[in-house]
């Protein structure tokens, strides 16, 4: 079984890029991590770089360690090996720690009580487009005895300004924070660490240089920035960020004929499905390929041979619909 890197550190050997795959073990991998991670690889690795792994084990309901171990041996099926070792969040509990204690020492975290229901009831759906803006209901919330002792979910303080970022596909992004989702979660209410704080801190330490995922995690972006750039300013070990600056690329979705994201439910793009099938791996990133614009035709193909024909500007921007079965049509 791989084990975490015994230290975290930009790579070695003096290259610029350092790119990387964090999928969430909740199940079998379907096309469209698939995707996510072939653009990823070929992004990275075109450019001479590096590419790692880390498994985002945060979730102790829906993670498991099988399937982690799957997803890794689905990873070398592909032809989509990973430099250096497997990153573990779950392994990571104490420099979590470390950081978020660091923010409240610095006053920019407070615990927040409210439950779903009570976030839900102060807001106006026509105005966020369905999205939840915290209200900051506990900011500044003088805390009773009772209150000291309950459990809470932890939120960091995010100023009422615009974050601007240029996304290597998608280009120029604008987001006010306050607006877009307010105050956000850090650490759950149960203890688990939230998805922001433990992206954030394992990017910078991994020494992580490209960022690819898919655009459902576009407007994820700016709260990352705002709180990498926060931690910058507080720890020494972060001032300057890793060496190039930290670039994103988000690329659009694999959706079925509903027009829906794949997710693991949408068994027949199911790796463990496809590989019954007998579909090869050849054939699998060939078609990924042709529906990524990378080559001009669907043809069975190693990644590694995909290296000399990529370039962003071929990606689509908009999202994709993809049906797969062993006729590949």
């Amino acid at each position: 079984m791989r084990t975490i890197c015994p230290k975290d550190s930009p790579p070695k050997g003096g290259r610029e890029v350092f790119g990387r795959f964090a999928p969430s073990p909740t199940g079998r991998m379907h096309l469209g991590n698939v995707f996510c991670a072939l653009l990823s690889w070929l992004s990275a690795k075109s450019q001479g770089g590096d590419w790692r792994l880390r498994i985002e084990d945060l979730d102790p309901q829906r993670s498991r360690r099988s399937y982690a171990m799957q997803l890794q041996e689905d990873l070398l099926w592909l032809g989509l090996p990973w430099d250096g070792e497997v990153v573990w969040q779950s392994e990571r509990n104490d420099i979590y720690l470390h950081y978020l204690q660091m923010l409240k020492d610095a006053g920019l975290t407070y615990p927040c009580f409210c439950s779903r229901a009570d976030i839900m009831a102060t807001q106006a759906p026509h105005e966020t487009d369905g999205r939840i803006v915290y209200a900051g209901t506990c900011r500044g919330k003088i805390l009773d005895e009772m209150e000291k002792n309950t459990p809470a979910a932890i939120r960091l303080i995010v100023p009422d300004e615009v974050i601007t970022f240029q996304d290597g596909h998608y280009g120029e992004q604008k987001v006010n924070l306050a607006e877009h989702c307010g105050d956000y979660i850090l650490r759950r209410k149960d203890g688990a660490w939230a998805y922001q704080l433990a992206v954030v801190v394992d990017d910078a330490l991994m020494g992580v240089t490209e960022v690819v995922r898919g655009r459902d995690l576009l407007l994820s972006t700016p709260q990352q920035i705002h709180l990498r750039q926060t931690i910058e300013s507080l720890s020494p070990r972060h001032k300057g960020g890793v060496r190039g600056g930290l670039h994103f690329f988000h690329h659009p979705l694999l959706v079925n004929e509903s027009g829906q994201r794949l997710c693991k439910r949408d068994l027949s793009m199911d790796l463990g499905v496809l590989q019954e099938k007998h579909t090869s791996p050849k054939e699998i990133i060939g078609r990924l390929a042709y529906l990524a614009g990378i080559i001009p035709e669907t043809t069975p193909i190693l990644p590694q041979d995909l290296l000399p024909f990529f370039a962003w500007q071929k990606v689509p921007t908009e999202d994709i619909l993809i049906r797969f079965d062993r006729s590949l049509t």
